[in-house]
């Protein structure tokens, strides 16, 4: 059915979770000429807003959350979306094409979008659950942190993980002393190489950051309700007045699970957006795509794919399918050094570093065995990342010496 031809019925599309990639789907659906009934539904208060800045300007106090809405309420009512804030999926019924809302109510619909993101992974820890134990994922958890970030105040943070070292900078900077316990071996030790590793470990040290590594905790000790120290596992206890969990995202694939659909480590869809059920998409954090180039699937916790997959989620629904193919990028911001990523480096077997690190202006390149670029990270090189981006999958051969030397233009390796 194209645009022209849809007519405008009671269910229409139903988009379960209001965070980046829902809120990005029922925009998109609009622009491509979409005329059906639009449900944004969302857990929390607000409507959809941007989640990278809550770990970096906002929590710094830089924006306010209004500066983050992907559209205000009047661009919603203007384009005839119904934003439903506070209400939770507790049900659907494929059968009937219905959802099931946490207030008694149900919606019916043709095509259901599931955008549900993730959580935080939990720690199982004695005393987790004690008051100024703060793990960063929605605005709420931003606003309740930013309160908590006081000068002089001691902040443990348990996960040397992007968000982890983002909040860790942003605490340093705004007087708190700061210690980060990692229980690998290395920072950033689940993504990036050990040239990055040391990098932002060393510039974190310069930034007045203890960063303890091969530290496991195994409790949070509290006083009347409240944390006061992390206890490690030889039984040392580092005082803290404020504690921040940040090991991780577990994708919401239960309500997916329990209606049937395919599920692993994410909801399984296609380059399109569609799930096992023909009438029933997904995208964002909760989605684990199939990429044909790559030969697999990656669940991509990143702004580029929630936004990339929206857009092909919606132009499967009005019938102009554009599958969501870009390699996929991400970035992080900490203190005056931005890095920009381009491609997945698992399964890499060596790196070439173009640059020196000491100048906070280099980059790194993952290769696989037969010499082709996997990934490649750009700190604080913009124009770098972008000519990057498109040596994903090329391979250099033995020009090694040449790529690591920043006088030879990257463009001669395309």
């Amino acid at each position: 059915m194209t645009a022209n031809e849809q007519t405008r019925t009671e269910s229409g599309v139903v988009i379960l979770g209001a965070g980046q990639a829902g809120g990005e789907t029922a925009l998109a659906l609009r622009d491509l000429g979409y005329e059906g009934k639009i449900t944004l539904v969302g857990d929390e208060p607000w409507p959809p807003y941007r989640r990278p800045p809550l770990s970096k300007a906002f929590l710094s106090g830089v924006v306010d959350l209004d500066a983050l809405l992907l559209a205000s309420d009047e661009n919603y009512a203007q384009l005839d979306i119904e934003v439903r804030t506070g209400l939770r999926a507790e049900a659907i019924d494929r059968a009937a094409h219905a959802v099931r809302l946490n207030d008694g109510s149900a919606i019916n619909y043709e095509k259901l979008v599931i955008a549900l993101g993730g959580r935080p992974r939990q720690l199982a820890l004695p005393g987790a659950e004690l008051g100024n134990v703060f793990c960063l994922r929605t605005a709420h958890d931003a606003i309740a942190l930013r309160a908590a970030l006081q000068p002089n105040r001691r902040m443990v943070l348990i996960g040397a993980g992007y968000v982890g070292l983002e909040v860790a900078a942003v605490a340093i900077r705004t007087g708190l002393s700061v210690t980060v316990l990692e229980a690998a071996d290395r920072v950033l030790a689940r993504s990036a190489s050990p040239e990055m590793s040391r990098f932002y470990q060393q510039m974190h040290a310069d930034e007045g950051v203890t960063i303890r590594l091969g530290q496991a905790p195994v409790a949070i000790i509290g006083n009347d309700g409240v944390a006061t120290g992390v206890e490690l596992a030889g039984g040392e206890t580092i005082a803290a007045d404020v504690v921040v969990v940040g090991v991780g995202l577990v994708p919401n694939v239960e309500l997916a699970k329990a209606a049937g659909l395919d599920c692993d480590n994410g909801i399984a869809i296609d380059e399109n957006g569609q799930t096992s059920d023909p009438d029933i998409l997904a995208c964002g954090d909760c989605a684990n795509q199939f990429f044909p180039d790559l030969g697999r699937s990656c669940r991509l916790e990143s702004v580029p794919a929630a936004t990339g997959q929206a857009q092909a989620v919606a132009g499967t629904i009005v019938g102009a399918p554009e599958p969501y193919r870009e390699r996929p990028w991400f970035w992080s911001d900490q203190f005056e050094v931005k890095l920009q990523m381009a491609g997945l480096s698992q399964g890499y077997v060596e790196t070439v570093v173009r640059g020196a690190p000491e100048s906070r202006a280099f980059c790194v390149f993952y290769l696989d065995e037969e010499s082709r670029v996997l990934a490649a990270d750009a700190v604080n090189q913009p124009r770098e990342h972008a000519k990057s981006r498109r040596l994903l999958g090329k391979c250099i051969g033995d020009r090694r010496t040449e790529l690591a030397d920043p006088a030879v233009e990257l463009a001669s390796f395309l």
